[in-house]
């Protein structure tokens, strides 16, 4: 018998549907291991609520448990089951009495830090006090690549018969082969004081674990289906004292402090160069060593090109910094900036114009919500990895990346918070500003390496970290790199450049259509002009994407495809509506 959804049909989308379906079939054919791989913002909560829906209208659902690592997913996940289950959804937590809030739901939420399932007593912990073997029937782990060794795998271990999906938009995949795992095996167990379970060695491992994605659906096809906000990327050049080298690896070596006041961050003791590393690498910059010139270039560059862009330094962005001190450094001198801008332009400073959102910062959660709701507040969220996932913040326009990343499951977490499309303040994409390479991690492999948990061993007594270092005197030089946008090239996601861009979109369209004469043919039917547009994005570009890049909304995309491939002169639709309007005109003779 068919369901409707909640809400009526046209509250999912296609894929969402589809990726549904898919894992009923596979849940039908007997699987209990399933993973779903959806880009960020392509929805993966409502698909989990309707999936434990069917179950449940199917007789199948006994308990669920739908688990995560973040108070923002968790509130999330419970307004979308609870909006479908109503009471019959629950989050899970202690109540005064001692007793599980969710003891009497059939669907419970939880994050493992309320599960506790890292106790040190393991009789103590949530998940064993209150939920004895096999308790639920359906576990879903929302994202699971962040499941390493001793979180989800003690709620999956104890529910074995349960069919478990992971939900993710990174798929985590080891490094070493299923043979090297074996091979090194005696030293799990020296590190873990016992012999691992072999599903616990390969749970971090999302492929090796639940199996290849039932469904997938990545960020280029959500940009052309419409779902997903397409990136607009800028990509800079840093250099110091005019030093840097094609790699943009070129470290700050002691050498090249000599002369300068090199100063400790916190006491200000003035540093003699021999108590200096050797080298500072890129990574280590606004973090171990703070070059007090670089963080006011960048914040000078990221501020005018905010104006730039889009003519007013009011707009909802994300800075990833490399520290927590870099946050708050760069805050301030946005905030300096903003004020002598306001100044000039005789207008009133709008409150928490650039503000610090990290975890040691404090109100983090009253901080996101002002990014997220306040129009007129709270700009600049300038933050280390608080914001880099599981934060739902529709309405930001622009990332800048001002912190050196090598994974590229980071990356695409934290690219993710800019694919939201927010119908309220009218946002169809969004810029991102990459000034330590980020980017370049479009279409890398999700592939971490091999590193199994075994026991907390305290460390031994011995020194702090050295307090971080800053000097001054350094000239600063940002020049721009490059200029792109997202693509598939290979079938690999990946960062083409926008001259690129526009003539793999002309060089499709001619392989169909060599000829104005035969485009126009094509394009006048309806069936003609969608097999046009769909060879196209087969090629790994979004004619969509490009319009939006270029500033060409104002034009059918007949008139971007006509000059990208043809030539032709661009006109907007009020100019093509204006044209027509004079060809109807009765023409009346003079007598």
């Amino acid at each position: 018998m068919l369901q409707p959804y909640a809400g009526g049909e046209a509250t999912r989308r296609y894929y969402q549907d589809a990726a549904i379906r898919a894992l009923l079939e596979a849940i039908a054919r007997s699987r209990t291991r399933l993973l779903l791989s959806l880009a960020t913002g392509g929805g993966k909560t409502f698909i989990a609520a309707h999936l434990l829906k069917r179950i449940a209208d199917a007789g199948q659902l006994k308990r669920g448990l739908f688990v995560c690592d973040r108070d923002e997913l968790r509130t999330q996940a419970l307004t979308a089951l609870s909006n479908i289950f109503g009471s019959d959804a629950a989050e899970v937590f202690e109540d005064a009495e001692g007793r599980n809030n969710a003891r009497n739901a059939r669907v419970h939420i939880a994050t493992y830090q309320t599960l506790d399932v890292e106790g040190e007593d393991a009789q103590a912990t949530f998940l064993l006090k209150h939920y004895p073997p096999d308790h639920f029937s359906h576990i879903i782990i929302d994202e699971c690549h962040r499941s390493a060794w001793g979180k989800w795998f003690e709620i999956l271990k104890r529910n074995p018969k349960a069919v478990q999906i992971g939900l993710t938009a990174t798929p985590r995949q080891l490094i070493l082969s299923a043979k090297k795992l074996e091979e090194i095996d005696e030293k799990d167990e020296a590190k873990t004081g016992g012999p691992l379970d072999q599903d616990e060695k390969i749970l971090a491992d999302n492929i090796r674990y639940f199996g290849e994605p039932v469904y997938e659906y990545d960020l280029s096809q959500g940009i052309e289906d419409g779902y997903l906000a397409p990136p607009e990327i800028f990509t800079f050049d840093l250099f110091h004292d005019q030093k840097q080298t094609p790699e943009r690896t070129t470290p700050v070596r002691r050498d090249d402090l000599k002369g300068r006041r090199v100063t400790e961050v916190t006491s200000h003791r003035v540093v003699s160069p021999d108590e200096l590393k050797e080298t500072f690498a890129q990574s280590e910059l606004d973090e171990q060593l703070f070059l007090v010139e670089r963080t006011d270039a960048l914040a000078r560059h990221l501020f005018w090109k905010l104006i730039e862009h889009g003519q007013t330094p009011e707009q909802k962005t994300i800075v990833f910094c490399a520290s927590d001190l870099h946050a708050d450094r760069l805050a301030n001198e946005l905030n300096t900036l903003y004020q002598d801008w306001c100044a000039t332009h005789g207008e009133q400073p709008k409150a928490f114009f650039a503000f610090k959102c990290t975890a040691k910062g404090g109100g983090s959660k009253e901080l996101i919500a002002d990014l997220r709701g306040s129009a007129s507040s709270h700009f600049i969220a300038c933050t280390v990895e608080l914001l880099s996932t599981g934060v739902d913040v529709p309405c930001v326009r622009n990332l800048c990346f001002m912190q050196y990343i090598r994974s590229p499951i980071v990356f695409y977490q934290m690219l993710g918070r800019g694919t939201r499309i927010d119908p309220d303040t009218g946002k169809l994409m969004f810029r991102v500003y990459d000034y330590t390479d980020a980017t370049s991690l479009f279409g890398a492999d999700f592939r971490t390496k091999y590193a199994p948990k075994g026991p907390v061993k305290p460390r031994p007594p011995g020194p702090p970290p050295p307090p971080p270092k800053q000097v001054e005197g350094f000239q600063i030089l940002i020049k721009p790199e490059g200029r792109y946008l997202a693509g598939n090239v290979g079938g690999r996601e990946s960062r083409v450049s926008v001259e690129e861009y526009r003539q793999r979109i002309a060089a499709r369209l001619l392989s169909v259509a060599p000829e104005l004469g035969a485009f126009r043919h094509q394009w006048v039917r309806r069936a003609e002009r969608l097999q046009l547009m769909e060879h196209i994005v087969r090629g790994g570009v979004s004619v969509r994407a490009l319009q939006m890049a270029e500033e060409m909304e104002a034009c059918d995309l007949y008139d971007v495809l006509g000059e990208l491939a043809y030539g032709l002169h661009r006109l907007t639709r009020a100019d093509r509506t204006y044209r027509s309007a004079r060809l109807q005109r009765p023409q009346h003779s003079c007598q």
